[in-house]
């Protein structure tokens, strides 16, 4: 009897348990209703985007929803677990109170936002570019270039990291033409001819002279060649010429070596490389010149005599080139009249040399400046001295032989473009210069030549219409008169009306360098110095304002960039100047 009444007291506790709701239940139930105001917010952007984060049909064996199972653990709700199993325990959901939720969501917190990224990755990638565009969708692009404009180099080149817009605005002809004609550029110096264990390793160096620093940049397209000569226009450095070992390629070996003809061209702005047409002749350590010329400016291409020698003289000594080709002697008077100053057209109007004029197009240089390139003398393949000459033209792409230098001026070892005349200056203390409008050259007879030390030759640079030469020579000490006390480097100026040279600043070092590297840009004479000394190579950076009475030299780098350099850079360096 008593076991009976167990037995129906036990079947009543159960009855009774059943229609008892979970606690675990309604803790959840609980976190429900408190993010029902958030949920019904973002029920809304669901709608919108076409996707609906309620309850999914997804079933499971034992029934019932199964999505937001085992997760309330992962994101540090340990008491929102819950487990899926068969029991009767969660099977029977029943109302506490109120009207029943039809829009009951099943998923746990965190859920709901982990799978809405999931299933809305491609939307997001799409809505991620619109929103980093954001910041230039009111901004015009030509607002956009006179802020980029205004940059200084090493933050333009920064800049165009951003974005592809950012780059392709700062890499169009407008944009470069609105930074060459603006007042936002500053002093750049870029050294060439680096070597370093040897090798010619390509590099360029680069001084920002506004912030004393240097920078380095890369250049594949120079690595092995060495000896080449380099000149700046507006934007651009060319690069023309040069040497590259044959059998220990890349290293500054002159037993056995190829000399190149031809040219590559520089654009810093860009980091930028492109050839041009190559030259006619091979030539290394050739000298420079540029000058600005007219849109409507023809090209003049000297046809020599046949009988006119194609090998080149001998610096020192040989044979006589009367008694090597009698031919020559009618010649060489013929060039001796190019010399006299009161008939400077002689030359012109011989009729051996035959002038062939080539038009540009002028529609391509309207607005526009036009420059030509000159390159005269320098070491041929065999590596003997040159007398000829090269023009080239930017707008034909084209290189034209000029004439040559007269037989008995002697080597060309310094040049520069000054007032439309191309002066070069020969080993043997002659001047001579070539004017580029009319195609000829023309015997400069100035007064007493500046003296000095034939182990260093002269340098010509030009500036706002000013030549100057810088030569070295040997400074009498006080009270002791005809002793020589030291040497020194004098920078003398040209009188271009009554030709005669005047001594107008004296450089405060002490000349070390056998080869020294020296650029006019404006009103400023640039010099760079290299040497070796107790076992460490050094250089020197300095400047001189020629507009200045004073016309003193200062040093604009404190910061030695040669020490990891070998000796043999002080030989093969040489220097181009931008504003950029």
């Amino acid at each position: 009897m008593f076991a009976e009444c167990m037995s129906g007291e036990e079947l009543l506790r159960q009855d009774f348990e059943a229609l008892t709701v979970s606690k675990r239940l309604v803790r959840s139930v609980s976190q429900k209703l408190r993010k029902k105001n958030h949920r019904d917010e973002g029920e809304e952007e669901d709608k919108v985007r076409g996707v609906s984060l309620k309850c999914l049909t997804l079933y499971g064996r034992g029934g019932g929803c199964k999505v937001g199972a085992d997760t309330g653990e992962e994101f540090g709700d340990p008491s929102s677990r819950r487990r899926s199993s068969a029991t009767d325990e969660g099977k029977v959901y029943k109302t506490i109170c109120g009207t029943k939720d039809k829009n009951f969501d099943c998923f746990s917190y965190g859920v709901k936002e982990k799978f809405w990224k999931k299933n809305n990755r491609k939307y997001l990638e799409l809505e991620e570019p619109v929103r980093n565009s954001r910041m230039h969708i009111f901004l015009p692009d030509d607002i956009l270039e006179m802020c980029l404009v205004r940059l200084p180099l090493t933050s333009l080149m920064n800049a165009r990291l951003v974005c592809k817009k950012w780059r392709h605005l700062t890499t169009t002809s407008r944009f470069l033409q609105m930074r060459r004609e603006g007042s936002y550029q500053n002093l750049w110096l870029f050294l060439f001819g680096a070597v370093k264990g040897g090798y010619c390793s390509g590099e360029i160096h680069a001084l920002d002279v506004s912030q004393d620093q240097w920078h380095r940049i890369g250049a594949d397209m120079l690595r092995g060649r060495f000896m080449f000569s380099v000149a700046s226009i507006q934007d651009d450095i060319y690069i023309v010429g040069g040497c590259s070992s044959i059998t220990n390629f890349g290293r500054v070996d002159r037993s056995s070596f190829m000399t190149h003809k031809g040219v590559l061209v520089f654009r810093p702005l860009t980091k930028s490389w492109r050839i041009v047409s190559s030259m006619s002749y091979a030539r290394s350590m050739s000298i420079l010149g540029i000058s600005e010329v007219s849109s409507d400016f023809l090209v003049i291409e000297s046809h020599q005599n046949r009988h006119d020698r194609r090998f080149p003289r001998s610096r020192v000594g040989g044979v006589s080139d009367v008694y090597e080709d009698p031919h020559r002697l009618s010649l060489r008077c013929q060039y001796r009249n190019a010399f006299d100053e009161n008939e400077p057209s002689v030359l012109h109007n011989r009729k051996s040399d035959k002038f062939m004029r080539q038009r540009s197009e002028q529609s391509n240089t309207k607005g526009c400046k036009r420059f030509v390139l000159i390159a005269v003398g320098g070491l041929g393949s065999w590596d003997e001295p040159l007398d000829s000459g090269e023009i080239y033209d930017s707008v034909s792409n084209k290189w034209t032989e000029i004439q040559k230098l007269p037989i008995d001026f002697g080597v060309v070892c310094a040049g520069v473009v000054c007032n439309g005349i191309f002066y070069v200056c020969s080993e043997n203390d002659k001047l001579a210069g070539y004017d580029i409008e009319r195609g000829f050259w023309i015997g400069i007879q100035t007064s007493t030549f500046p003296p000095r030390v034939h182990e260093y030759y002269p340098k010509l640079v030009s500036g706002n219409g000013r030549l100057f030469m810088l030569s070295v020579s040997w400074c009498e000490g006080d009270g002791q008169i005809g002793r020589r006390n030291k040497a020194v480097r004098k920078l003398w100026e040209l009188d271009l009306m009554y030709l005669t040279w005047t001594e107008v600043s004296l450089h405060p070092d002490a000349p070390m360098d056998w080869n020294p590297a020296f650029v006019a840009d404006r009103n400023l004479v640039i010099g760079v110095e290299m040497f070796k000394i107790f076992g460490q190579v050094l250089d020197f950076f300095t400047v001189c304002d020629v507009s200045d009475m004073e016309m003193n030299w200062n040093y604009i780098s404190r910061n030695h960039m040669a020490h990891e350099l070998d000796a043999s850079s002080c030989m093969t360096k040489t220097m181009a100047v931008l504003h950029l």
